[in-house]
């Protein structure tokens, strides 16, 4: 049975990032417990100022390449991918220069003008400048293999970037912590430059070894027109704006949440130290488990993008339709029972990963984020593909206006605190999620898989109240809480996959399609067909 191309990329793409996560999982865990939460917040602080430097700069790059590139390479014009690749290879290294210096000038005025209120962070926005430059040039390569449907090079330069950056991570911040908190969380910030140049020598290699593969085609391909520099680079800034602007959304939340958290929370009474320690639990330790649960879905978004975009030069509506369905459809199957799966365990999961209870209302409270951001993120892919760049980044700022409102309301709360930032940011990609598929339903006639949504809710469903039931009882039997929370953990995904396939929510067909394993699964579920048909 063929197998989609665009979703054999997806699921490498979601094994490398699940790669990448429990490796910067662990680190979390060992920085969280060296650093404490004191610590963590220092560094989360910096963090997302970084992020929304490499938003800014490059985060519309790989989108835009990969759309260039795969519109021509459905024509069969290698010459003009090449083009398009080395125009915006050029381009990023000057922006590369240009952000690394502007980061280096206001990381002092950020501090002076109190837009970060704890000045031990500025250390740590220094440490990250050289990472600026070499993550814009990493966007380049990835943009250009993804525009080829090839993700295994971007998979594999993104798990080495993140073993050595998490290595040296954890050797910089036990060096430096003797001199002082606000040094360790420099030395850990600092990881992020090893960690791309070493992305970059990976990208570099198997760039060099495909182009001797697509030298090849190109002896046989047709002469075309040479396009000019200016109007590739138009080309790239026209697609790379509003797409780097749509792609702010997760640098915008945790830049809001640190501008104005601390602040707010400080007008409920909290002091500084608290504070930042409060702001380190959600941040710092619910917000990456709400990445976690978002690996695949930012997968599906990076494959279907050039997928659709070429479906859509060769004018293959069905085929684009059919595409953005599978992708959201997918998204709700896979981030469903993740957030209804860390709002029931979220205690039992900050426990076993960082040491504390404290960190479980935070994550409990964000765990709709884990949905509402897949979908966000799926249906951003779906408007990029069909050519609706700018759709996504005008329904960002509309989100993120209704953020700033409910996060400075909803914080300053003494009843809510650190819990109704939690719910400024639901509310956020819950609007950024639903303006997406509003105009994907009405200007592209895309047909949203109600029906499948709801089976899939309802086991989703299912698994959260048996999970929570498990947990409960277990829990009576082992004083200790790692066994009794790797267990309902076990026990959720197996029930879920189990009432899931008991609902109908695959069929044959669908199931065949999964890259590597769809077969095997087909087999098991026309066996429990048999089953119930016994029964």
């Amino acid at each position: 049975m063929a197998k989609d191309k665009f979703l054999r990329g997806a699921l490498i793409l979601t094994i490398a990032g699940l790669m990448v996560k429990i490796i910067g999982s662990v680190n979390r865990i060992l920085l969280s417990r060296l650093l404490g939460g004191e610590g963590i917040g220092l560094y989360q602080i910096a963090y997302p100022i970084y992020l929304l430097m490499i938003s800014i700069s490059a985060a519309g790059i790989p989108i835009a390449i990969s759309i260039l590139v795969a519109q021509r390479i459905a024509k069969s014009d290698y010459i003009g991918a090449g083009r398009v690749f080395r125009i915006s290879l050029m381009l990023m290294v000057a922006t590369g220069i240009i952000f690394a210096w502007a980061l280096y000038f206001i990381a002092g005025w950020l501090i002076d003008v109190n837009i970060i209120r704890d000045a031990r962070a500025y250390y740590a926005l220094l440490a990250l400048t050289p990472a600026v430059f070499f993550a814009t040039i990493l966007a380049s390569f990835r943009g250009y293999f993804q525009g080829y449907q090839m993700m295994t090079p971007p998979a594999v330069s993104q798990i080495i970037e993140q073993f050595v950056r998490v290595v040296v991570m954890l050797l910089f911040a036990y060096w430096l912590l003797p001199y002082g908190l606000e040094y360790a969380a420099a030395g850990a910030a600092f990881g992020a430059v090893p960690g791309s140049i070493t992305g970059l020598v990976v990208l570099s290699w198997f760039y060099r070894k495909e182009h001797k593969k697509i030298q090849e085609k190109i002896k046989y391909q047709a002469k075309t027109k040479k396009e000019s520099v200016q109007s590739i680079a138009k080309s790239l800034i026209l697609l790379a704006l509003p797409v780097s602007c749509a792609s702010l959304m997760l640098p915008v939340v945790t830049g809001i949440d640190m501008l104005i958290v601390p602040g707010r929370l400080e007008a409920a009474g909290f002091t500084v130290v608290q504070a930042t320690t409060a702001f380190g639990y959600l941040a710092g330790m619910a917000l990456p488990l709400v990445m976690m649960g978002t690996i695949p879905t930012i997968s599906l978004a990076a494959s279907v993008v050039p997928a659709i975009s070429e479906a859509q030069a060769l004018g293959k509506l069905s085929v684009v339709r059919a595409k953005g369905f599978t992708a959201m459809r997918l998204c709700c199957m896979i981030t469903l029972p993740a957030a209804i799966g860390m709002w029931v365990l979220a205690q039992p999961i900050s426990l076993l990963l960082y040491g504390t209870k404290a960190a479980g209302p935070s994550i409990a409270n964000l765990s709709p984020s884990i949905f509402l951001l897949g979908m966000h993120q799926v249906s951003t892919g779906i408007l990029q593909g069909v050519g609706m760049t700018i759709t996504p980044m005008l329904n960002m700022f509309v989100s993120a206006a209704v953020k700033v409102f409910f996060v400075w309301e909803l914080t300053a709360i003494p009843d809510y605190n650190i819990v109704g930032a939690a719910w400024a940011s639901n509310i956020n990609f819950a609007v950024a999620a639903a303006l997406n598929i509003f105009f994907l339903v009405r200007y592209t006639n895309f047909e949203f898989p109600m029906h499948p949504f709801l089976k899939t809710l309802a086991a989703a469903i299912i698994m959260g109240i048996s999970t929570r039931a498990l947990h409960n009882y277990v829990a009576t039997f082992f004083t200790g809480n790692a066994i009794s929370a790797l267990l309902a953990i076990v026990f959720a995904m197996l029930i879920y996959v189990v009432v899931l396939l008991l609902l109908g929510g695959f069929s044959e067909f669908e199931l065949g399609k999964i890259p590597f394993v769809g077969e095997k699964m087909v087999v098991v579920l026309k066996s429990m067909k048999v089953l119930r048909e016994k029964a």
